[in-house]
Parts: C-alpha cells; structure tokens; sequence
C-alpha cells in the first residue's frame, strides 16, 4: 500500500494505482478526454493533468502513478489555467455545430468547455478542413470533429483486433483515417459500431434513418410494423435519465404506438422462432455428420468478421437468419397471407442495439418476400431522438405491450440480448428435443456473465455437448484460430461481435468515459433481461404458443423446405 495526500486529504491506495485513481478513492474526479479504462490509457490529451509537489511540470494523472509520501493538488489556478488553455485549443480546430451536433448536450467536450468557462474564439487560426466519410450504410464520420483523443483508434485495434482505422500524417495535419485515405466502405470495417461507443464528441455517429420512417409512417398506403430487439428495453431509459439497466419495456411500447406505427411487435418473437431453426440445425448436424462446431449467426458483425477474416470457416456458420431478418420474412410472409396484405405495402422498422443491423437489411438473400425482409432500421439512440422530438414525456407513460401474433416472446428469446442468451436459449430446446424429457431447471449459469470466453459440457441422455461463448472479437479471434488449428471440439459456439453481447452494442446509448470506468454497465443492463427472464411464465422459446401456431399454420416444422426459403440465408467470401 502507498500512502499520500491528495489536496491535502490522506489517501491509501495500493502500489501501481494511478493518481486518477486515487483521486476517485476520495470522491475527487479529475476530468479526462482521451483516457478510456483499460483501453486507452495514453496521457495524450493532457485534459487530466495536476500538480505534483516537486515535479518540474504537470502530470498526466491517467498514466501517472502514486509513489509513498506525494503530495498531489488536482484544483490549483495553475491546473484550471492549463485545462481551459487545452480545451480552448482543441476547440480552435473543431466544428463548432453545437446547436445541430448530434451529440450536443451529451459530448464530452462540450461538457468540459462549460465546466471551464472556455471561449470558443480564443484561438483563431488554420483548421483542418475535410468532407464527412458517408460511404457506409450504417457510419458517418466527420474528422472536422474529432479531437484526436484516439479512442475510436483503441477500441478497434484492441478490443476488436480490426484495426482498420489509424492517425494519418503528423502534427498539425494529423486525422484519423484508413489505410491511403480509403473510405471506410472500402476497408474489411464489421460495422460493429464500437468506436461510435466511445466517441468523446460528435466526430462518429451512426447513419440515421429517422426520416424513412417519418416518411413511411405519414404514407396512408403503407402498413408500418415497428419490433424493438431484445436488448433494446434495457437501455433506451438511460436517454431519458433512468438509472443504467432499467428495464422500460412497458414504456418503449406505448411510445411506440403514439408515433404512429400501425402493429407493435417484438423481435423477442423472433429470437424464440430463432432458437427453432438453430436448435434444429444443430441437432441435424450432430446426427448426421455435419459440419461442427456450429456458430450462431445472430451478430451481423460477427457474420462481416468471418466473411473478411475468416471465410473457411463460413460453412460452421448456421444459416439462420438473424433474428431481425426472419422477423421482417414472417411478417411480409406469413402476416403478410393472414391479414390479406400485399407485402409490398408493408415497411418493417427494427429498432436495434446495433449498427451493423444497417449494413445487414442490405445483404443480398435477404427478401424472402420478393420485397426486403426489413426497410429500416433505427438504433436505440434514434428512436430516443423520434421520442423526444414528438414532444413524448417517457417517464410520464403508461406500461403497454406489444400487438399479436408476433409479439409474443418467451424468457428465452429476452436474453439474447448478452452473452450466452442465445446458447442459454438454444440448450433449453435442444436438451428437451434430444433427451425427449421436459426440463425442471432451465438455467444455464456456465454460459452467463461477461467474460470473453466460457466454455461449459453438458451430457444429453448420452449424447456429450461441448459448448463455447465469445463476446467482443478480440475473443471471437482466439476461438476461431483454435477451431482453425484443431485444437478444439466444441459442438456448438455463440459469437456475439460486441463485448458482453448487444447490450453493448454499438447503437445503444452512449455513456461518458467516467460512467464506462465506474459503472458496470454491461452487467446491469445484462440483469435486466436476466431478471425478465426469471419472471416469465413461459421460459423455452419452443412453449412460446404463438412460433407453435406458426409452424402449424404456414411452416409446418423447424427446418422444413418453406421454412429454409424464407429463414434461411447464405454467406460469401469477402476476402477475396
């Protein structure tokens, strides 16, 4: 242990700590731009600095360590003066949009320049000019900006092992690009949306299609079906000021309804018709030889991963859409036939945690219709956006629910939301279905919780499954090149491309670098539908009543010829 003083109170911390950290242990914070835990720990905005006694200048207090006896001071006129001079700074070569940013009021530098009092002219100059990258279906990034903290670049190098952006020149002319100013649509990018996530400002943002949908609800003619994904109800009231992990489902739906969509229903439906197809897919490769171990394709990023990365081990790929794309192939299909409706007058909305779920609407295979399976997609943070600007009081709103019949879910189809759910949901099936016997206990523990990579056994009536989950593609990567190398015989693996699954996803609400380093986020949004989960009366996707009357009425069985054409698609080689 090391003792010191920080502004004159006595701190004990352990040996390695840094002073930021210290400082916290006290209820002192001490504001940063460019650190992000265990991420991007750098010293490189110099927005963290304070005063050590004895020291011929300024620390870092990120990257700079205590040591027995110190004497820090994190509030000093020499401090404040050095802050306010380098947020002023990095204000003279900034887009100054505040009133129409996207992240106004939710941007960390913008929150700093009040706290400081900064003038937004101090410094007149040169500035770095350039045109937003829009080449995407699913990003926007507009340098003009960016303030070179470098998070975006760790994130994508460290916890996705993409690495396909980087600083470009040096000095004043340095940016963030690709690799000889490529546009991001032209780099082996997953879409995941992670360096939107960590984004101090308003320098990356996700490709709204706010105004299709405005669009497409005000056109008398179209049937407008909006369902929300599972991980969606446990994060979109942090945009309104509920507490991380609040589950507000109940509200979600009747806002949902007041923005005039015409059918509310709910991927959760679909996670469970999901769970159908894979577990059936699963059990057909065990018995009769086929390619293993199976991986989900839940993940649309993880799906780009393998395509870009890894294609000889696309064929491991189950071939069942993601949740998303059957939901948009039974309605404009199956709801499409019962309620007499040509689905060309039918424009599915899904509301996501992520932003390769706009990349993935555009994949070819994916219109089992004749029509898009889906034709847009809103990330949690925009249907917010849709909520506010309505003039919707969300807090103030009544529970509702969602519409029949394909809004019906089990606790199954919730956890799909965080690592493991989609495992968890699958072993319940397949157990039931290979051992013939109903399960008492339906909790699958070994599969839950946030570490990169777990690994459980389980014997069905004989019958041995090994089983693997990966969060985040760090992980993703040290599976596949064991599974590549032989050194594995897993069964079946679960691959969700963002770190703790789509809970975590690239398009849920964006939290501070203070909130990501003292609140476990990942972990109370997780229990929310672990919670859900727990309390639903039905917990096994192949109970939910309304995927059975599905299957009795237009499929007829998991796997089954109409089913493959219309929840099933395939995957190409993007390596080449």
């Amino acid at each position: 242990m090391v003792n010191l003083k920080i502004n004159n109170i006595p701190v004990q911390v352990k040996e390695g700590t840094t002073i930021l950290d210290a400082a916290k242990s006290v209820g002192i914070n001490i504001p940063t731009l460019c650190y992000l835990k265990d991420i991007n720990e750098i010293g490189a905005c110099r927005v963290c600095v304070v005063e050590v006694k004895g020291a011929r200048s300024l620390v870092a207090s990120c990257v700079y360590p205590v040591n027995e006896g110190m004497e820090v001071f994190t509030n000093t006129e020499k401090v404040r003066k050095s802050r306010k001079t380098t947020i002023e700074l990095l204000m003279s070569d900034h887009k100054k949009e505040c009133l129409s940013c996207v992240r106004s009021t939710n941007c960390e530098l913008q929150t700093l320049s009040n706290e400081y009092g900064c003038d937004a002219a101090a410094f007149q100059g040169e500035r770095n000019l350039s045109e937003p990258d829009e080449s995407t279906s699913y990003l926007v990034r507009d340098n003009e900006k960016c303030i070179l903290c470098r998070r975006c670049v760790a994130t994508c190098k460290s916890v996705q092992q993409v690495a396909v952006i980087a600083p470009s020149r040096r000095g004043f002319k340095t940016h963030i690009g690709c690799a000889f100013e490529s546009d991001l649509a032209d780099v082996p990018c997953v879409a995941c949306g992670q360096c939107i996530a960590v984004c101090p400002t308003g320098a990356l943002h996700e490709r709204e299609e706010i105004d299709n949908v405005r669009e497409a609800i005000a056109d008398p003619e179209k049937v407008v079906v909006v369902a929300p994904a599972p991980a969606v109800r446990a994060a979109i009231g942090e945009e309104f000021g509920n507490p991380v992990g609040t589950n507000t489902e109940g509200k979600m739906f009747t806002a949902l309804r007041m923005l005039g969509f015409d059918k509310v229903f709910d991927v959760n439906f679909a996670a469970d018709l999901t769970i159908m197809e894979e577990a059936n897919e699963l059990v057909e490769r065990v018995k009769e030889g086929g390619k293993l171990p199976m991986f989900t394709s839940c993940s649309p990023g993880w799906i780009r991963y393998v395509e870009y990365y890894y294609p000889e081990l696309i064929p491991n790929l189950s071939s069942c859409k993601s949740p998303m794309q059957m939901f948009g192939a039974t309605v404009k299909t199956y709801y499409a036939q019962k309620e007499g409706i040509d689905p060309k007058n039918i424009y599915v909305v899904g509301v996501m945690p992520c932003t390769a779920k706009k990349f993935e609407r555009t994949r070819d295979d994916q219109s089992a219709s004749g029509y898009p399976d889906i034709d847009a997609v809103l990330t949690t943070r925009e249907l917010a956006k849709m909520i506010r600007t309505a003039g919707i009081l969300y807090n103030e709103l009544p529970d509702g629910t969602f519409d029949n019949p394909l809004g019906e879910f089990t606790g199954a189809g919730v956890i799909f939301g965080a690592t493991g759910g989609v495992m968890e949901a699958a072993l319940r099936t397949a157990a039931e279905t290979i051992t013939g016997k109903s399960l008492d206990a339906v909790d699958y523990k070994a599969v839950r919780g946030m570490q990169g990579i777990k690994e459980a056994e389980y014997d069905l009536n004989g019958l041995k499954v090994k089983v693997a989950v990966a969060s985040g593609l760090t992980n993703a990567k040290a599976l596949c090149e064991k599974i590549r190398k032989g050194e594995c015989d897993y069964t079946f693996v679960e691959v969700m491309c963002c770190p703790g699954g789509c809970i975590n996803g690239g398009g849920q609400p964006i939290q501070s670098a203070y909130t990501r380093r003292t609140v476990d986020i990942k972990g109370k949004r997780a229990k929310a539908l672990y919670d859900e989960d727990k309390k639903s009366d039905i917990r096994k996707s192949h109970e939910n009543p309304a995927v059975n009357s599905l299957y009795k009425e237009f499929f007829g069985a998991p796997g089954s010829h109409k089913a493959h054409e219309i929840l099933h698609t395939k995957y190409v080689n993007r390596k080449k």
